[in-house]
């Protein structure tokens, strides 16, 4: 069994890490939140007071943080883990952030013979508490070799997408296509329900047809037509507009670094900001379902022009 330095002990971190204390691994954790700290404790892990102290004397080290940025300044720098972890220590980064953020720290780590690969999940807080994610790796084959048997300790479904940043690029084109599906349905489910139709009934009729889609057979975001999904919860848990917000704007990042097109990319970016910017960004993404009712559209129209006087 391994001895992992942990950082990042969130929604997601935090559920990895207990799977790998299950697994018997020895888990030293670092966040900067206390009470994410007691909880890892309490489950058998080490506290430890700084993300240097997390790494020191470890055969592994795993980070899920929020964002470029939080990566960049943990492992980049005078004063960053890359100047610490031991020479030829795995190291996994478990965050969605954009492929050139990653491919730099990479870059650094190689550098230094450490071997590093980027293994962002899909599968939600549902599937790090479950232990069912799907990790999707960028990175040499001997680095994913060497990380396989600790990521399917928390997960299920292991990819070897290819090079440094090929696990992010795949991610945020998994997700802008996902934005793009579930847009889709909601519009087309709410055209039908503008002109009198059961959801239930279309649901059922697209699914078995040439518009089938994953949104309609396990996630259908209409109100009422499938159990035990956000749509049927007031859009609670699941996966949040915010981060959907986030992903959408990594691949239009991506996107403008080598001048791909994506228009229906970019189009469903838009609509899950407004949406966000509605007061939904902390509810499901299928909630982009509500942006298409009559009710909401004519709530947020703008006003008609005031009539000049003469």
């Amino acid at each position: 069994m391994a001895k992992i330095g942990f950082i990042g002990l969130g929604n997601m971190g935090s559920p990895m890490a207990s799977n790998l204390l299950k697994a018997g691994h020895s888990i030293r954790a670092f966040d900067l939140v206390d009470s994410a700290l007691q909880v890892i404790a309490k489950e058998g892990g080490e506290s430890c007071d700084s993300a240097i102290t997390a790494v020191d004397g470890v055969d592994a080290v795993i980070s899920m943080l929020p964002a470029s940025e939080h990566v960049e300044n943990l492992y980049l720098g005078d004063e960053g883990l890359l100047t610490a972890i031991t020479e030829g220590t795995l190291t996994i980064d478990c965050s969605t952030i954009s492929p050139a953020s990653s491919r730099k720290v990479s870059e650094v780590a190689a550098a230094k013979n450490i071997p590093m690969i980027d293994a962002p999940v899909s599968g939600g807080v549902g599937g790090a508490v479950g232990g069912t994610l799907t990790f999707i790796v960028g990175g040499e084959s001997e680095a994913f070799d060497q990380a396989k048997p600790l990521l399917e300790d928390m997960g299920k479904n292991i990819f070897h997408a290819g090079a440094p940043g090929a696990g992010q690029v795949a991610k945020i084109c998994n997700n802008m296509l996902l934005s793009v599906l579930m847009t889709g349905t909601a519009e087309a489910l709410q055209l039908g329900v503008d002109h009198g139709m059961d959801p239930a009934v279309l649901s059922e009729i697209m699914r078995t047809s040439s518009g089938g889609n994953w949104a309609l057979e396990v996630y259908n975001p209409y109100p009422g037509v499938m159990e035990d999904v956000p749509s049927s919860n007031n859009y609670e848990g699941g996966f949040l507009v915010d981060l959907m917000v986030k992903d959408l704007g990594l691949a239009l990042e991506a996107a403008l670094d080598t001048g791909s097109a994506t228009p229906m990319g970019t189009l469903a970016r838009d609509l899950y900001i407004n949406h966000r910017d509605l007061g939904n960004g902390r509810k499901d993404f299928s909630s982009i379902q509500q942006s298409f009712s009559k009710k909401i559209l004519d709530a947020t129209k703008p006003l008609p022009p005031a009539s000049s006087k003469t």
